[in-house]
């Protein structure tokens, strides 16, 4: 017999037998629901059966038919009735599950967000996303799609898919494209380390969404509620439905902020920041000012997250603040990193643990912050490292800058875009969906090797504007990512050392080495960074002009 538990209330199965009901009672099963019609199947009890021997082991039995394929709202009705009437927990079954799942999906769908519904029901093996639009509907039957329908739909409207929007209006001005992005505020997130360094105001790295939507294109303010990659069809929540002839994916990745046990309820105050959010990362500089002694901790989660050198970075531009105030000598500052090396590419590495020497920092690898106590000051860490039994341990601290764990969106992890580890799956050099030729994927979201920086995405956005105006021509894919992620490393205020590398941490340096020697510190890397860069951003990568990022073109093999 196969139980698959959804809720503490409620588990579903494939048929059952008049022999289980003892196994059933063992389990703690208060009663059943059959929503399998008699007679559907040649082998199959009746519910008579079922029932009879049900109340033999104390066991409450109740029928609520439904045929195959065919749901309706009353039959989601009366499933409901039976769970509010029945004692729990709840045994419902049918030929495979997936009845009772859908039913199950249907009810909450008033209760919970429909991420929640679609991961609850994933995790105990049924796919709910082909009823994705009914239960964004409240669990009734839609009767009013209202479709819009556009040449090329962007989910999110951040780096990657503004980018992406204005390459291809570059292209082809007359492409009908919409992004969807329920967001008012469009924020340069590189420049969020610089605020907490000091360096920039956070104002600064903020611009309305209106402004940036590149002239022509359709903005949908809206949240994604599911996909239905068979139908080309998004849909919103509300149940709102947009229709696409080709999709890019690049709603970039979720904070969580909750994995952490007492990190929210303590954020911005107690000593806990993180440049990881706008509000935050004035607090970070706020911390570093009025900081004299005591210790600070750095903390980076288990990867993938976004600018994995960021972690550090704080750690860097707070060490040089000390440094210059002259009361480093009384502050101990600690990296407590999930992974086992300071950074992922090791060519960059002999010139951080200069600066790591410097600033007199501690590096605890394999440690992953597990909890904060923000007014007991203490934070906790589970250790597993290599060949030795995990352990926690309690640190205390007087500051704590937070990374916290990042994954991809609810709506992404339990889509039919998504590959096992929650992230859309792409081919790596294409970024073109495995299983889904008209849909594509940049930015953060993706499950493509490389880095998951602005750098990256501004690369990303032409090579996916190339290939989808190929794809419409009729031709095969004409541009290739090479991987390529760049990580201003700002050990100090005024250098950096710019990691700039590709799959497989292949080094792909933008500048000649007399100019910006990537793997030393220099001040020319700062001014790009400080100078350079936020214009670029703004006036270039999000307006379509593809300085230094043209895509690199398809090699094709000559006989």
């Amino acid at each position: 017999m196969e139980l698959n538990k959804i809720s503490p209330k409620l588990t579903v199965s494939p048929q059952i037998s008049v022999d289980d009901m003892a196994t059933l009672k063992a389990e703690g099963f208060k009663a059943i629901i059959c929503n399998r019609p008699n007679g559907e199947g040649a082998d199959q009890p009746a519910f008579e059966e079922i029932e009879a021997a049900a109340r033999k082991h104390g066991i409450e039995a109740r029928y609520v038919p439904v045929v195959g394929g065919k749901v309706s709202d009353q039959d989601v009705e009366d499933f409901g009735d039976a769970l509010r009437e029945l004692p729990r927990p709840v045994l419902a079954y049918c030929r495979s599950g997936t009845r009772s799942a859908t039913l199950w999906s249907l009810w909450e769908a008033k209760k919970q967000p429909l991420p929640e519904i679609l991961a609850a029901t994933k995790a105990a093996g049924y796919d709910m996303n082909g009823v994705a639009r009914r239960i964004a509907n409240g669990g009734k039957t839609p009767t009013d799609e209202g479709d819009a329908k556009y040449d090329v739909v962007i989910v999110g409207a951040g780096a990657g898919g503004i980018s992406v929007a204005a390459s291809l209006k570059t292209r082809k001005p007359d492409l009908d494209i919409a992004i969807i992005d329920p967001a008012d505020i469009h924020y340069y997130q590189p420049g969020w380390t610089m605020v907490g360094g000091g360096i920039f105001e956070a104002q600064d790295t903020a611009k309305t969404m209106g402004s940036l939507i590149p002239g022509g294109v359709k903005w949908i303010k809206a949240a994604v509620a599911a996909f239905e990659p068979e139908n080309n069809a998004v849909v919103l929540d509300g149940c709102r439905v947009v229709k696409y002839d080709r999709l890019v994916v690049c709603p970039g990745l979720k904070l969580d902020w909750n994995k952490v046990e007492g990190l929210e309820e303590t954020l911005g105050r107690n000593g806990v920041t993180s440049n990881y959010r706008y509000d935050l990362a004035p607090y970070t500089w706020q911390l570093v000012q009025e900081m004299k002694e005591g210790r600070a901790l750095f903390t980076q989660p288990p990867m993938p997250i976004k600018c994995a050198g960021a972690p550090q970075k704080a750690m860097y531009l707070s060490g040089d603040a000390w440094f210059r105030r002259g009361v480093l000598k009384d502050i101990d500052i600690q990296f407590m990193n999930a992974g086992g090396v300071l950074f992922g590419v090791k060519d960059y590495v002999p010139a951080l643990m200069k600066y790591v020497e410097k600033y007199d920092a501690t590096l605890n690898f394999f440690h992953n912050l597990v909890s904060v106590d923000g007014p007991a000051k203490t934070a906790v860490f589970e250790v597993k490292e290599p060949d030795a039994d995990p352990m926690r341990v309690e640190v205390e601290f007087d500051m704590i800058h937070v990374c916290p764990p990042q994954l991809a969106p609810d709506f992404i992890r339990v889509s039919a875009l998504s590959d096992a580890a929650g992230w859309v799956d792409v081919d790596q050099s294409t970024l073109r969906h495995k299983s889904f030729d008209n849909i594509w994927s940049l930015g953060d979201v993706m499950n493509a090797p490389n880095a998951k920086t602005a750098a990256a995405a501004r690369k990303q956005a032409p090579t996916v504007a190339e290939n989808i105006v190929a794809d419409m021509a009729g031709r095969s894919a004409v541009a290739q990512y090479d991987g390529y992620g760049s990580c201003p490393l700002t050990v100090e205020r005024g250098k950096i050392v710019l990691a700039e590398f590709g799959y497989g941490g292949v080094l792909k340096p933008s500048f000649p080495a007399f100019l910006v020697d990537g793997t030393k510190p220099t001040r020319a890397a700062w001014f790009l960074k400080e100078k350079m860069l936020p214009p670029i951003y703004w006036k270039a990568m999000l307006k379509g002009r593809e300085w230094m990022a043209k895509p690199e073109q398809v090699k094709v093999a000559t006989r």
